[in-house]
């Protein structure tokens, strides 16, 4: 089980990490959806292939921060975990009926990945039912 001081040093990690990504979705949306930059020049295409190139790179540009917006959905949902002190727990363990003890996740995991909600088996099962 983790102590409070690892609840501390996680849940600095985690709102460090949400801030960077906070930031980067900002940035993403700002250039994907202000492609003009407040420039007085018109940026508009002139041809219909560049439409499309256009298009795509918008597309993709909110696909990215779509993405981005799953991934502080998980960094929001780890917080959560952290208050409620379930944090370091494996959630799939748990499903599986495994004792509390059984169910820890590694601190090099979360060290790695401070957002999981699993240990390594029971990711590599989840990750193997989705294909």
């Amino acid at each position: 089980m983790l102590k409070k001081a690892d609840f501390d040093e996680f849940k600095r990690l985690l709102l460090v990490l949400r801030a960077r990504v906070r930031g980067d979705v900002k940035q993403m949306t700002h250039e994907a959806l202000d492609r003009n930059d407040g420039e007085s020049e018109s940026k508009s295409p002139t041809h219909l292939a560049e439409l499309g190139t256009e298009t795509y790179e918008i597309d993709f540009a909110l696909r990215q921060v779509e993405n981005e917006q799953e991934f502080l959905a998980e960094i929001d949902a780890a917080l959560e975990r952290i208050e409620d002190e379930s944090f370091g727990i494996c959630q799939g363990c748990q499903t599986e009926g495994r004792s509390l003890a059984k169910s820890v996740i590694p601190k090099l995991r979360l060290r790695a990945i401070p957002y999981t909600k699993n240990c390594v088996e029971c990711e590599q099962k989840r990750e193997a039912s989705e294909c």
